[in-house]
């Protein structure tokens, strides 16, 4: 299973990590610093599968290339990338016009308030692999 931290936040991305270590499901992370790095990286890598992430934890602010123009322009390439990709948009954003903003995008799995607890990222992937996703 591959995992993609979208966020610009460094000590974000190593807690993460971190709690991911601790619930054995580090082993393929990647990591990118604005969405525009992620659309990159998916567009150089469209017709390799196994390279793009099962699960997406997806910030909304960051600089170059935000989380909804980060679906936005995931949304447009959705078709060619052949394989379901589950994605969580994380962020300290209590505002109920971002909240509602996700809401509608049904690409986006659920809004998650930062700081992700452990048990938290435990949780959701207990529920992924229950659901078949994973």
């Amino acid at each position: 299973m591959n995992i993609c931290i979208i966020d610009d936040d460094e000590v974000y991305q190593f807690t993460t990590l971190q709690m991911l270590k601790k619930i054995n499901l580090e082993k393929n992370v990647m990591a990118f610093y604005d969405g525009e790095e992620a659309i990159n990286f998916f567009l150089d890598h469209l017709d390799e599968t196994s390279k793009l992430p099962d699960v997406i934890f997806l910030d909304i602010n960051m600089p170059i290339m935000d989380g909804f123009q980060f679906m936005n322009e995931y949304i447009k390439i959705k078709p060619q990338v052949g394989k379901k990709i589950t994605i969580y948009m994380i962020s300290s954003s209590v505002d109920p016009i971002d909240l509602e903003k996700a809401k509608n995008i049904s690409e986006i799995s659920d809004y998650i308030i930062k700081p992700i607890k452990r048990g938290e990222l435990k949780s959701i992937f207990e529920n992924l692999k229950k659901g078949g996703k994973i």
